[in-house]
């Protein structure tokens, strides 16, 4: 793919710094490393074969006192005096496998790595163990993840993390897990699922985190593609997807499981403290010596696509992917090391998830509290307000379920409150556009609302210590953006890909609203065939560019052109301050008949403004003369995230304010309650007054029965709309729609 004047945003304006002195002066002298191509006069060490370092065992490392505020979390529950860390930082040198491609497809093919000369980009490579290790000896005694079991929070410090890992890596090779060979991990977050992940990954292997979600076949799709000889699942409901295809794993050699007692016994399975012992007689020179073969230029991770369109694509990502992209986000974030705590709920398969709460919060010795399993169906706010995190990532759909139940509880208030807060929040909302836009003026009355309203909202959310509130993984509406700096909690959108290591635009001290950032520092961003308006496909550049996908060459080739930039397949444009907006999606425009095209999600987010009752929009009008929509009601969610026909409160008020006494969406539908089929017909009337041209109204719409939800498979892990399954879905519906339509010509 070729630019046609492309616009370059260059993310090179603050160096990182290092964490240890030891990455200055034991690091540095021994890297091989490419230039944009060229080669960087050094030690060529990566020709050599790997050197074994001497690895005291007897060396004990002094540790910083515990802070106070989490002193709380480890008393009590402390397991066992932690043992000296085998390996020192001091011992490590970097070398680097020879490699002459920017890409590769094979599991045991390094690449070279998209080096600067200076700045970020310069930043000597390491390995995810190095990594750990540098946090290790400075915040061996810190907590690092803590676990609720029988309504008790237990802890492990980071030297008790970094051991397990090492146990849990012994116990891979005593199952035989070969180099480049894949660990599948099927479950909810947990301290298992972070040590099942590095110890994977110490014992030469790649990890590869499977969606809780996935169907039997599309578990074994994965465990077949990644060639696992070891599956790590949660329970038996997990268990029991995987004896469907266990036949059909050739590579596969046991099965472990880390929560609940096994309900059959066979040779090839295990549980976790079963597992965690196998590998207590292989001796730490072998696993010091896998550890010390390892390379940050090959791979170590597989994240694998959701899959929307086909089978998922399987995401090489190398050691320096992974620790280039931790350590900027460490300095983005301008994180305190040992005081971060974060609460790990998103799925772990998915890389936002992954590069945030396992990698990212290594890079500062973070705390990381792990949520329950039904986080997503409503728990998720109570694990909040007890662990009160500094620092919190939701994707939109969260947002827009707290935003949901929070108008719900506003609904019910004395008229009184109800002016307080209408008051409250318009002054948030002026006062956080003045900050937003650099002008910093306090409106008169805001200390008033922030001691009235602002402070007991935040404290109600569990959000009172956090210091930045983020969005990313799907695209968010100004007015969810907007209800929440109304509130003084501003969302800072982030933007990135499984193929960038997740983050690769941010806004974290900079923003505005419906942007999603600047370019990060060490990265690029081109538009390339740019359009009359400014809007181009947006390209990146950067350290955090995966190497490529496994065994999907043709695949790879899209996505990576012969400069080695990433083609997003996402449309934007610039403002004049360089903030990025996402127009679009080349896959998801809408090409109609008549050849116009049209980006959905404009339409769709000012349908759900527009309309209160509405949950989700689609339009629908790929290749057909007219646009359409399907719609859904907003209903109350069951205890299994499945969407009941009851209609939630907002969805009542809705139903109230237009005299209308149905409770539930079958009524709606069943009826065709005439004065909401008015009401919303009103409400796109008034998008449509608004459109550009006349192939952008929406001419038909239909509510179907049931909401979309994850477990009804139209939504993605992330809650991302899945359209290619919905048309399948509700393909007859949209037919009528537009057989009626051809009728009446």
């Amino acid at each position: 793919m070729k630019s046609n004047s492309p616009a370059v945003m260059d993310g090179n304006m603050e160096s990182i710094p290092a964490q240890t002195e030891s990455d200055a002066t034991d690091i540095k002298t021994h890297t091989s490393v490419i230039l944009n191509g060229k080669a960087k006069t050094g030690d060529f060490s990566a020709t050599l074969p790997p050197k074994i370092h001497p690895l005291s065992n007897t060396e004990l490392l002094t540790q910083p006192p515990i802070s106070s505020e989490q002193k709380g979390a480890t008393e009590g529950f402390s397991t066992e005096e932690p043992k000296a860390v085998p390996l020192s930082t001091a011992h490590l040198a970097t070398n680097l496998a020879p490699a002459d491609q920017l890409w590769s497809t094979g599991r045991e093919q390094a690449v070279r790595l998209r080096m600067e000369e200076s700045g970020p980009g310069s930043k000597a490579p390491i390995t995810v163990h190095q990594m750990f290790l540098e946090t290790v000896e400075k915040y061996g005694n810190h907590p690092a993840l803590v676990s609720k079991k029988d309504g008790q929070w237990m802890t492990l410090t980071w030297n008790q993390y970094y051991e397990q890992c090492r146990a849990a890596a012994k116990s891979f090779l005593k199952l035989g897990l070969e180099r480049y060979h894949g660990v599948g991990i099927l479950g909810f977050n947990s301290a298992e699922w972070f040590i099942s992940d590095i110890g994977c990954i110490l014992a030469g292997g790649l990890a590869a985190g499977i969606y809780t979600t996935n169907s039997p076949e599309a578990c074994q799709y994965v465990a077949a593609n990644c060639e696992a000889n070891v599956l790590v699942v949660e329970n038996q409901k997990q268990l029991d997807k995987i004896l469907q295809v266990k036949d059909h794993l050739p590579h596969l050699r046991a099965i472990v499981q880390y929560k609940g007692e096994l309900q059959q016994k066979a040779p090839f399975l295990y549980t976790w403290e079963e597992f965690m012992k196998l590998g207590e007689d292989v001796p730490d020179e072998q696993l010091n010596a896998v550890i010390d073969s390892l390379r940050p230029n090959e791979c170590c991770t597989l994240i694998y696509t959701s899959g929307t369109t086909g089978n998922p694509k399987g995401v090489m990502l190398s050691h320096d992917n992974i620790t280039w992209t931790a350590h900027v986000g460490c300095t983005i974030l301008k994180a305190k090391g040992g005081e971060e705590i974060l609460v790990s709920y998103l799925p772990l398969s998915h890389v936002a998830a992954q590069m945030i709460d396992i990698w990212v919060c290594m890079g500062f010795a973070g705390t990381i509290y792990f949520a329950e399993p039904d986080a997503l169906k409503g728990s998720l706010v109570n694990t909040l307000k007890e662990v009160r995190p500094t620092c919190f990532l939701g994707v939109p759909r969260v947002w827009e379920k707290i935003e949901e139940k929070m108008k719900a509880v506003g609904a019910k208030a004395s008229p009184m409150k109800k002016r307080v807060a209408g008051f409250a929040k318009s002054i948030g909302l002026q006062y956080n556009y003045s900050v937003m836009n650099g002008q910093n003026q306090v409106p008169w009355g805001f200390m008033l609302a922030n001691n009235l309203v602002f402070k007991k909202v935040r404290a109600a959310l569990g959000l009172d210590r956090c210091r930045i509130c983020c969005t990313g993984a799907a695209p968010i509406t100004k007015d969810t953006l907007d209800y929440f700096m109304s509130l003084n909690i501003p969302l800072k959108e982030l933007y990135g890909m499984s193929e960038s290591s997740g983050p690769h635009t941010i806004s974290i001290d900079e923003y505005r609203v419906t942007s999603c950032g600047k370019v990060m520092i060490g990265c690029k961003i081109k538009l390339v065939n740019l359009d009359a308006d400014g809007n181009g496909e947006i390209c990146f550049w950067g350290r955090n560019i995966f190497m490529g996908y496994l065994n999907m060459p043709d695949k790879t080739a899209e996505a990576l052109d012969e400069d080695g930039w990433l083609h997003t397949g996402d449309l934007g444009r610039y403002d004049e301050q360089d903030f990025l907006y996402i127009t679009g999606r080349i896959k998801e425009l809408i090409i109609t008949a008549g050849g116009e095209n049209i980006p959905p999600v404009p339409i769709e987010d000012a349908v759900k403004s527009e309309l209160p009752i509405i949950s989700n929009a689609m339009l629908i009008g790929d290749k057909l003369k007219f646009l359409s929509m399907l719609l859904t009601l907003k209903c109350v969610v069951d205890d299994n995230g499945e969407p009941t026909d009851e209609l939630n409160q907002e969805a009542l008020e809705f139903c109230r304010q237009h005299s209308v006494k149905a409770t539930k969406v079958s009524e709606i539908i069943a009826n065709k309650e005439p004065a909401i089929y008015s009401a919303i017909q009103a409400g796109i009337e008034r998008v449509n007054a608004r459109s550009t041209s006349n192939a952008q109204k929406i001419q038909k719409w239909v509510i179907v029965e049931q909401d979309f939800s994850v477990t009804g498979g139209e939504l993605g892990p992330t809650m991302k709309l899945r359209r290619p399954i919905v048309v399948k879905m509700y393909q007859e519906k949209i037919n009528e729609m537009y057989a009626v339509a051809a009728g009446k010509q």
